[in-house]
């Protein structure tokens, strides 16, 4: 995916602030979320030098997730109840990350006990630069509809007047 992780996010976060308006911060927590896997780009890109793919980092490991989750959710659950559901919204926009990542591009589900990928439309390179091959296949309209989708819902938004922290 190329442009749909963000939008993903804010249909995540648009409804637990509509379902669980108690969920304190969960628009915030989904749309972080929704991206943090891509974080390791920084790295690909200036420590690594572009070497290795950015998805074969921890960070695009579904059971490195898994294992903070574990983690912190209880945690937090402890510490600050309150956050709880954040938290939980956090980690359901990343495993959103996954998902959708795993429709065109190689993911390794059970790094690092197996490094075999699983990727549901390998998109070929049809095209000069990857980008090309990406936004020329029939899979990128997944991402314009989920775009769409999260346009339509933040027009609502906007037209109930509900700020993007509300619930925050």
């Amino acid at each position: 995916m190329l442009i749909a992780h963000l939008p993903a996010g804010y249909i995540i976060g648009s409804f637990f602030r509509n379902k669980a308006p108690q969920a304190r911060g969960a628009m915030l927590s989904a749309l972080v979320g929704s991206v943090a896997p891509d974080f390791d780009i920084a790295w690909f890109l200036f420590v690594d030098n572009g070497g290795a793919h950015h998805r074969g980092y921890p960070t695009h490991w579904p059971l490195f997730w898994a294992l903070v989750a574990a983690v912190v959710v209880p945690l937090i659950a402890l510490s600050a109840p309150r956050w709880k559901a954040a938290a939980t919204v956090f980690f359901l926009a990343v495993l959103s990350h996954m998902i959708l990542d795993s429709v065109t591009a190689p993911m390794h589900w059970l790094m690092p006990f197996d490094e075999r990928a699983v990727e549901l439309v390998p998109v070929p390179a049809a095209y000069p630069h990857w980008v090309l091959s990406f936004v020329l296949h029939w899979t990128f309209a997944l991402e314009i509809a989920i775009c769409t989708m999260a346009a339509t819902i933040a027009a609502r938004d906007f037209r109930q007047r509900k700020p993007l922290g509300r619930g925050m």
